[in-house]
């Protein structure tokens, strides 16, 4: 879809929308994509039982729930705090989707990728395909590159702009562009900038090359991941009736909110079209 506000029309650019959010009814956005490959190795490995990591709105948790529960296999979700009742929507759905919830304190939340504290997962759980939080691994990656591949290349455009939590997404997206095109990342991170290191390195490590063409933008987290401000809330509220879009407050909101600041402050040549990728996550929506 074209959107037309005035900050787009003042700065002479054209603003097209990918709606990823319409590719699945529960694991939409770039979760789909995330959890695609892993889910097809967890399978090919006789695996049963997948085992995920997020916090208590996490769109991985609920996607990972969806997912799994659509292909046959179980999950368990290792989720950062206290159990609080009655669950929030997002855990009931997990619930619901047959995911065992397993509750762990912040502290011992951050020792999640420790050999001992996955051994520990083991002894308890037993055998289980581990993805990470976020869903980012190489398979994540690749599987992002071959969307870029068979969905975006075709589209004519200039700038890409998609919301950043790990940097999988546009690691794979930079990789299957090939080079090509300018990619802006909006980090929805307070203090962001180590995002641009991620991405690298995941670019280094799986493809054994960096590429020039893109960036990360870290002014627009409107206080950190899951912050809002009331003219976050405003401009959201404003895109839903004016232009019938659904964005969230954690991810898609602060992306087209940043795309527009951009736009009034120059950041895009007059005259080039502007790709917004939507991932997704509107369950996570106030």
């Amino acid at each position: 879809m074209e959107l037309r506000i005035e900050a787009f029309d003042a700065a002479g650019v054209r603003v097209i929308v990918k709606r990823e959010d319409l590719n699945h009814p529960f694991v939409s956005g770039n979760k789909w994509w995330k959890l695609r490959k892993n889910l097809e190795f967890a399978r090919a490995q006789n695996h049963s039982t997948v085992l995920t990591f997020g916090g208590a709105y996490s769109n991985h948790i609920y996607s990972a729930a969806a997912a799994t529960k659509e292909i046959g296999l179980k999950s368990i979700g290792i989720v950062r705090g206290e159990e609080t009742l009655p669950l929030n929507s997002t855990l009931a759905f997990a619930t619901s989707q047959g995911m065992q919830l397993k509750y762990i304190s912040r502290e011992l939340y951050r020792n999640k990728e420790s050999d001992d504290f996955i051994k520990s997962l083991h002894e308890q759980f037993g055998s289980f395909y581990l993805i990470p939080e976020g869903g980012t691994n190489e398979l994540a990656v690749r599987s992002c590159e071959e969307f870029a591949k068979e969905k975006l290349s075709t589209i004519d455009f200039d700038y890409l702009c998609l919301p950043v939590g790990t940097g999988g997404t546009m690691a794979g997206i930079i990789a299957g562009l090939g080079g090509d095109k300018e990619i802006v990342g909006v980090s929805v991170l307070k203090n962001g900038v180590f995002l641009t290191e991620a991405i690298s390195n995941l670019l280094q490590k799986i493809y054994s090359t960096t590429y020039g063409n893109w960036r990360v933008l870290t002014s627009y987290d409107h206080g950190g991941y899951a912050k809002v401000t009331r003219s976050l809330i405003n401009f959201i509220d404003e895109m839903k009736v004016m232009h019938d879009l659904p964005l969230d407050e954690v991810y898609t909101g602060k992306l087209l909110w940043a795309v527009a600041e951009e736009a009034r402050a120059g950041g895009f040549r007059r005259g080039s079209t502007v790709l917004v990728v939507h991932t997704g996550g509107l369950q996570g929506k106030a």
